[in-house]
């Protein structure tokens, strides 16, 4: 692939999300903590005596669940492509370590994301699992 064809395909990218936000009317259908939001629904109000109540809340949830569906998601990529990697080594030592790195990397990011998930139910008040 040469310069210009990577420059033109940068192009239609660009613009094909461009033009998805030009052309996509503003639908405000939900809401949460009281504001009107296209995409984001939670059932908390906007005020509340309890933390658990509040639209923040809401937001952190949401975002603790695409980031927890997230590294899933690049954690079996990575397993995946560790596994290609090693079962198409071979002969090659280099290969094959290569393979044995991203596999350990993936599980130690599993662990450490798995500790920090840990750490945060932990320092919020009330937990998070709930």
């Amino acid at each position: 692939m040469n310069i210009k064809q990577k420059i033109i395909g940068l192009a239609v990218v660009v613009a094909s999300f461009v033009g998805a936000g030009v052309a996509a009317p503003a639908v405000l259908a939900e809401s949460c903590g009281g504001a009107q939001t296209a995409i984001i629904s939670c059932p908390q109000s906007s005020s509340g005596p309890n933390a658990k109540e509040n639209g923040v809340w809401g937001v952190l949830l949401i975002v603790l669940n695409i980031m927890t569906a997230g590294v899933g998601i690049a954690a079996v990529g990575g397993i995946v492509y560790g596994s290609i990697l090693y079962t198409s080594a071979g002969d090659s030592s280099e290969q094959t370590k290569k393979a044995i790195e991203i596999i350990r990397n993936v599980v130690i990011g599993l662990i450490a994301y798995g500790l920090m998930y840990l750490v945060l139910n932990y320092l919020i008040p009330g937990g998070i699992f709930a």
